[in-house]
């Protein structure tokens, strides 16, 4: 998570050197120093302007168009994937169009000449673990692009579902300002799709939270409705030693050779905020040709003995969350 400051992310073991080298993603600590203001936290209009700032950063910056475009291509062939009832909404994202910069607002009234496709695409959104955005660049510059993602896509905000266990009551407050769903209830991740396609952005976010997500959609019809933005899982199968990761993340293990992955683009200004992140989908041809008895493990993840996990588990008192998309 891009603004935790009471975790650690796990410390990477290497392999063998293989033919790509991962960036190194920096540990919290690092990203809070270059990224946390000295400013107090002010009220929810101070926020909302130092959103609206960071979204017209974003839109001048060359990578704000190459990383859309690069959603855009997976998502194109997500949606292309679907059966005849989401045909319409791959016909939606092949017409993409990339507006001018500089045309954002926090109150993000959108026009057809603004969005990433013609006519309104009912992909639902969920977000984990974007930090305390308040008083964290990082995290408020990754949470500026989600904002201008959804409104390229048309996606209505009470439609993207929001959940950081270090929210604090002004961070809260901004985001139902901004219209976005925020959850009350510590998922851990384990949200299912149910049967309709769903974006996960998911930066920065603990390797549990990604295997808890699998975990729960372990089909070949639930995967192929998902994409996420997050973590390289690529990166991560060269950081872990492979019985580590088989271990205490086996479905990240058995879904590698079932997934498509695509790189974020890199540049300068936004190179901590974006770095080792991925945008990955499930084709439904990969993901039928994996062995069938693959599908009959499904082991809740309980990570005994893991040590370093990176995730926030909810307290064991919590009423037990509705983890599926309403």
């Amino acid at each position: 998570m891009a603004a935790s400051s009471k975790e650690a992310l796990e410390p990477w073991q290497t392999t063998a050197p293989r033919k790509r080298s991962a960036p190194r993603r920096p540990r919290r600590t690092e990203v809070e120093a270059r990224g946390l203001e000295t400013e107090p936290e002010a009220d929810t209009k101070v926020v909302l302007r130092r959103l609206q700032e960071a979204e017209n950063d974003l839109l001048i910056s060359t990578f704000w168009s190459s990383a859309v475009e690069t959603i855009s291509r997976c998502l194109t062939e997500q949606l292309g994937q679907q059966k005849p009832a989401a045909r319409s909404l791959s016909e939606d994202f092949g017409n993409l169009h990339l507006d001018s910069p500089g045309e954002s607002s926090v109150s993000h009234a959108s026009s057809p000449g603004e969005t990433l496709v013609s006519g309104i695409c009912h992909v639902k959104c969920v977000c984990y673990g974007i930090g305390n955005f308040a008083t964290c660049i990082t995290a408020r510059t990754q949470l500026a692009f989600l904002l201008l993602f959804l409104d390229k896509c048309q996606t209505p905000r009470s439609q993207c579902w929001v959940y950081d266990p270090l929210f604090s009551p002004l961070e809260i407050s901004a985001l139902h300002s901004l219209g976005v769903t925020v959850l009350s209830e510590n998922e851990e991740g384990k949200r299912r799709v149910c049967g309709e396609p769903t974006v996960f952005y998911m930066l920065h976010c603990g390797t549990a939270l990604y295997n808890n997500l699998l975990w729960s959609n372990w089909s070949v019809d639930a995967l192929s409705r998902m994409v996420i933005i997050g973590n390289s899982f690529r990166g991560l199968e060269e950081r872990l030693l492979t019985r580590i990761l088989q271990k205490n993340y086996p479905y990240i293990a058995k879904i590698l050779e079932g997934l498509k992955e695509v790189e974020f683009p890199q540049t300068p200004e936004y190179m901590d905020t974006f770095n080792d992140t991925s945008v990955h989908w499930f084709p439904t041809q990969k993901l039928e040709q994996l062995p069938r008895d693959l599908w009959t493990f499904w082991e809740e993840p309980d990570y005994q003995g893991c040590e370093d996990l990176e995730i926030i588990r909810k307290t064991t008192d919590s009423p037990a969350a509705d983890t599926s998309l309403p």
